[in-house]
């Protein structure tokens, strides 16, 4: 009898086995054809250019609307990222969740692309060139803007598929003319030295889907009254631009990540016209006055729609004003290191919520320059009921940020993007801002 009972429970341990195995197989298959179907329809949004497509484009749509689950999504990714460094799969770790994803794998040549699953805040779901092909820019030249010679930067950029774009070897890269990019595109400069210098940088117009990683970029000059290629199929006159060193025109979808930016023209990254869904993080800004301006005026209010992360930044030696100088719409300012400021940190006009926490703001030693906080040509009777809070910030050497509004939570709500680490680990989260140092088979330091 006990051998017949073992024998019984032993078939329903077998079918119980056959079953999970089956809910499983289940379970998996939906997570892929819901990935699959998620690719698809992201892909499916055309390639636009610049001739394509105009300023009454609806961009908005692109806007979050649902912040909170933003902030669940990416608490979620941290918990993981913390699990598998306990596993033994990664053997560091600084608290910086986009940098523990990645950075820690000495294998990052061979596996490049994790980089497009460890985005955070309002840009976390900026793919770039994640599901296209490797392209390897062999060519340091920009001897033509309208007919762009295959393997430089500029034929890769503005191609119509998707693209993972690397480089061959070290190089500066003078650009005659602003380098306008295509939808579904990463630029990846790790494992190399690439400067992009003393002519055009970066424009992203009317585009989606974009990360820039691992540049210097620096010197940026106005360029323009010039023919430039934007597609395979279109070039068209392109007038004077302002000589940022990343422009962001009605874009979205857009990540910013562990680039070393200085002494442009005009702006170290500037965000307009209905850009939303960015995140700037893991940058070093140095030697530059009017940092970061998003949002294009106070009469355009379609910004109102902007969502913008500021994460794990670092703002260094030689900055006086704008990071960010923000208008209209939700900014969430966290985990920053700010060393350096000569007039003020972060500035806005026309009523935009400004949400900063767990930043570090070392005042400069002009006693007339303590303030954090700046509220462009406007009166207090105004500006008192703009949402700018400060939350668990450090602030040295006699810097104060003045808050203001009800503190309204639906209004913080929308400028909620990830929980803040606390201050004291801004240090250790900002220490590998900017262009890192990577060699294969190593971490990148």
């Amino acid at each position: 009898m006990a051998v017949t009972q073992r024998g019984v429970c032993l078939c329903l341990a077998v079918v119980l086995m056959f079953f999970v195995g089956v809910l499983a197989t289940v379970r998996n298959d939906d997570l892929s054809v819901s990935r699959k179907v998620k690719t698809e329809q992201l892909q499916s949004l055309t390639n636009s250019t610049m001739a394509a497509r105009s300023e009454d484009d609806d961009v908005h749509a692109h806007a979050v609307n649902n912040p909170e689950e933003i902030a669940a999504e990416v608490e979620m990714s941290i918990r993981n990222s913390t699990e598998r460094r306990q596993l033994g799969y990664f053997s560091c770790g600084t608290g910086n969740p986009i940098d523990d994803c990645w950075r820690c794998d000495p294998n990052w040549q061979k596996n490049r692309k994790r980089l497009a699953d460890c985005g955070i805040g309002f840009g976390r779901n900026a793919i770039g060139g994640r599901d296209g092909r490797f392209y390897v820019v062999t060519d340091h030249t920009d001897d033509d803007p309208v007919n762009p010679r295959p393997g430089t930067l500029r034929h890769a950029v503005i191609q119509d598929r998707p693209l993972w774009i690397v480089f061959k070897r070290d190089m500066v890269i003078t650009l005659k003319q602003e380098l306008i990019m295509n939808s579904f595109k990463t630029i990846d400069g790790r494992g190399v030295n690439v400067h992009i210098a003393n002519g055009g940088c970066i424009t992203i117009q009317y585009v989606t889907n974009v990360i820039i990683h691992g540049l210097h970029i620096h010197d940026c000059k106005p360029t323009g009254n010039a023919l430039v290629r934007s597609s395979p199929s279109h070039y068209g006159w392109r007038t004077m631009a302002d000589g940022d060193a990343i422009s962001i025109f009605g874009s979205s979808h857009i990540w910013v990540d562990h680039n070393s930016l200085s002494n442009c023209a005009d702006g170290l990254v500037d965000a307009v016209m209905g850009s939303t869904a960015i995140t700037i993080s893991n940058n070093h800004l140095t030697h530059h006055n009017e940092v970061m301006l998003l949002g294009h005026s106070d009469s355009y209010t379609r910004d109102k729609n902007m969502q913008v992360t500021i994460a794990y930044n670092h703002f260094g030696k030689g900055l006086i004003q704008r990071m960010p100088r923000c208008r209209h719409g939700y900014f969430h300012v966290v985990n920053n290191d700010y060393t350096h400021w000569e007039m003020y940190a972060i500035g806005g006009s026309a009523n935009p919520t400004i949400n900063s926490q767990g930043n570090r703001y070392a005042a400069p030693t002009n006693p007339f320059a303590k303030e954090v906080t700046k509220r462009v040509d406007t009166e207090s009777s105004q500006w008192k009921s703009w949402n700018w809070r400060s939350e668990g910030d450090l602030l040295l050497n006699g810097a104060y940020f003045t808050p203001s509004g009800a503190g309204a939570s639906a209004s913080y709500a929308r400028a909620s993007s990830l929980g803040a680490k606390s201050s004291a680990m801004v240090g250790s989260m900002t220490s590998g801002s900017g262009a890192l140092s990577c060699r294969r088979g190593r971490q990148c330091s």
